[in-house]
């Protein structure tokens, strides 16, 4: 079994940046396409993007798209996730996840406020 570690969250102001990480177990990770997704304050999850298991293929959501980038290193088995110019709205727990595999971190939050 594959298990997810994410970090990186934090604390930013709007318009500043923060980097996502997340480690996983097992020698499974390297053929995983994995997501990021997001659940914000009373509200329900919503996927964040997306990345091939050769990060070949990589598609966002039309809200962070242009903002942020998602990256995978299979020799470490970890995936990351640059957030630049963020604002109130991306304001969420983070997870890193497997979603036909049903892997999922413990998620990280992400709080942006002045």
């Amino acid at each position: 079994e594959v298990q997810l570690v994410e970090s990186g969250g934090g604390l930013v102001q709007p318009g500043g940046s923060l980097r996502l990480s997340c480690v996983a177990s097992g020698s499974t990770f390297s053929g995983a396409v994995m997501n990021w997704v997001r659940q914000a304050p009373g509200k329900g999850l919503e996927w964040v993007s997306r990345i091939s298991s050769d990060n070949g293929v990589i598609t966002y959501a039309d809200s962070v798209k242009g903002r942020f980038t998602i990256s995978r290193d299979n020799a470490k088995n970890t995936l990351s996730l640059q957030m630049n110019n963020l604002n109130p709205e991306d304001t969420a727990v983070y997870y890193c996840a497997n979603l036909v595999q049903e892997w999922w971190g413990k998620g990280t939050l992400v709080t942006v406020s002045s």
